[in-house]
């Protein structure tokens, strides 16, 4: 349940959370080529770092989507695949997929049915309007499909060298 604080809607915290330990909750959504990518295909081949970021094009998410692209090939030699999930629609990752030059995944979640899932969503009211967006935030999930780490309002800048070394450590 939101509840309402000085004009403000704000998302339940505590408990709602997802922990370490927890099994990753499953999930299917398009990609940049609109090609449905669901989250069970890499269990039991592949770690995967989930992240959640507000928007293509904004610095936060340029400098975040660069630094984990930047770093793609060592995550590969740690067998984890990355995934970046926004709000945004397929059209507008695969601009922004092109104009940074990225090479992995951003995948859209416009219903707000897995941020929802993964507790990521920040809501709040202006001018009488509830509006919705991301809070940025990743998941570490083993092969086993086990959430190893959960960092909720993360900043965007050296996040991804942050995310490798919590990887290597997976071994």
């Amino acid at each position: 349940m939101l509840q309402s604080d000085n004009n403000r809607i704000i998302a339940p915290t505590g408990d709602t959370m997802l922990n370490v330990g927890d099994l990753a909750p499953d999930f299917s959504l398009p990609d940049a080529a609109m090609e449905m990518v669901q989250l069970s295909q890499f269990q039991g081949k592949k770690n995967v770092v989930l992240y959640f970021f507000n928007k293509d094009h904004t610095p936060g998410g340029i400098v975040e989507a660069v630094e984990f692209s930047d770093l793609a090939d060592a995550f590969s030699q740690c067998e984890t695949v990355i995934l970046g999930v926004s709000l945004d629609d397929c059209l507008a990752h695969d601009s922004f997929i092109d104009e940074q030059g990225l090479s992995f995944d951003l995948l859209s979640d416009t219903d707000v049915i897995v941020s929802r899932l993964y507790h990521t969503v920040h809501e709040w009211e202006a001018q009488g309007v509830v509006r919705c967006g991301i809070e940025r935030s990743t998941f570490v999930i083993d092969k086993s499909g086990v959430i190893r780490h959960a960092l909720y309002h993360v900043a965007p800048k050296g996040h991804a060298a942050e995310i490798l070394k919590l990887v290597k450590q997976l071994g």
